[in-house]
């Protein structure tokens, strides 16, 4: 039975899931949820799409169309999604009829970086410095985006409001002088202008918030990237006790802030202070993240699951480490170059797992999987697991 939008009653097995998006995130949260009972439907216009080989059945339609959307309203109880990125409007129509989680107001904030930076200050979150440069008021009169670049923002880093992902999206700038170049550079679209910092490491606490305000948190993972794109991930974070709660709790006043209903990323910088290492928050993510894939092998409850725990109003999970260190490296479509990658070490190795992702063609920086070491020590399993990632290159 199909329980409206607005309704908190608890949502068991066999009830349906709607997933709007098909990638790998989506692919893991609907593989979770046929364990615990549910029946699982797709909404993804890619036929070959990694969560839709795993649905109990796939709509090969737009993310807004009529017919697909109809049928997700009949006969699902909770549609959530995997990215941040399905139309607004199409979750709102959901809304009227079916209960959507995250909401798609929560969704249209991570979808802006300007409404999303806007939104964490505004809520007494740390942020760097930054600058709307928006193409509508260039378009009457203003000569330059220059006049709205502070000098506390430069150099830094141009970001296009929406699309952009994994340094995609996005030009540096060092100056006044080419603000304007990197502005064109991004077809002049809605923009802002982020102060470029030094970092000390990037960090991100994955967050999991029911409709009734429950609320736990993962350990903090501790990011390392190349090109824009996640590279490794460690947990715990080696970083000092006090900051690493710090995060935690920012984290948790981001979900409350929101009023959030799902799993949540809150990715992280932390900088130089002037008493010491200090936390600005990145960005948001609202749904299972890529730093958070280590759950899979090393918590309790993974990500995935507590996704559908959370959307449906069940108790969360036990989000505690089931070993005391836990290494992720991505695999990258590079890998692929020379043809299949030999997974011989990988799987050899007892403290490892192999996880790929279905993906039809590899190209280079997308992501076809990823690897996991666990371990005594965070710092041992990093160690592993790029060995491994490396004899996946030259096996």
């Amino acid at each position: 039975m199909t329980a409206v939008s607005g309704d908190q009653t608890p949502i068991g097995p066999p009830a349906t899931i709607g997933m709007l998006g098909g990638g790998q995130l989506g692919r893991y949260a609907l593989m979770a949820a046929r364990v615990m009972g549910f029946r699982t439907i797709v909404l993804e216009p890619d036929p070959e799409a990694p969560a839709g080989a795993v649905a109990d059945e796939h709509l090969v339609a737009d993310y807004d169309d009529p017919e697909a959307l109809a049928r997700l309203a009949q006969v699902c109880s909770v549609v959530t999604t995997e990215f941040e990125n399905p139309p607004a409007e199409a979750m709102a129509v959901l809304a009227r009829s079916v209960r959507v989680a995250p909401s798609s107001t929560t969704v249209g904030i991570a979808q802006d970086r300007g409404l999303e930076k806007e939104f964490l200050s505004s809520v007494g979150v740390p942020v760097g410095p930054f600058a709307r440069v928006d193409a509508a008021v260039l378009g009457v009169g203003v000569d330059s985006p220059e006049e709205f670049a502070r000098d506390d923002c430069l150099p830094g880093l141009l970001k296009t409001n929406r699309g952009g992902y994994d340094g995609k999206g996005q030009r540096a700038v060092d100056d006044h002088d080419g603000l304007w170049g990197a502005w064109r550079a991004l077809d002049g679209v809605d923009c802002v202008l982020e102060r470029r910092l030094s970092l000390l490491t990037e960090v991100s606490v994955i967050v999991a918030r029911t409709a009734d305000g429950s609320v736990t948190t993962y350990p903090v993972a501790e990011n390392q990237h190349v090109d824009g794109i996640l590279d490794v991930t460690v947990v715990p974070a080696r970083i000092d006790p006090v900051l690493a709660d710090r995060a935690v709790g920012l984290a948790m006043t981001v979900a409350d802030a929101l009023g959030y209903v799902g799993v949540l990323a809150v990715e992280m910088f932390v900088v130089d202070g002037e008493a010491g290492p200090d936390l600005l928050v990145n960005e948001i993510a609202p749904r299972p993240h890529n730093s958070g894939h280590w759950t899979l092998d090393g918590a309790r409850t993974d990500q995935f699951a507590q996704q559908v725990r959370a959307v449906c109003g069940l108790s969360l999970g036990d989000t505690s480490m089931t070993a005391g260190g836990v290494a992720m490296v991505n695999l990258l479509g590079d890998l692929w170059a020379g043809g299949e990658p030999d997974w011989t070490a990988a799987l050899a190795e007892p403290s490892a797992r192999l996880h790929l992702y279905g993906k039809s063609t590899a190209r280079p920086g997308r992501k076809m999987g990823h690897l996991t070491v666990v371990d005594d020590d965070p710092g041992s399993a990093e160690v592993v697991a790029r060995r491994l990632r490396d004899a996946v290159r030259t096996g």
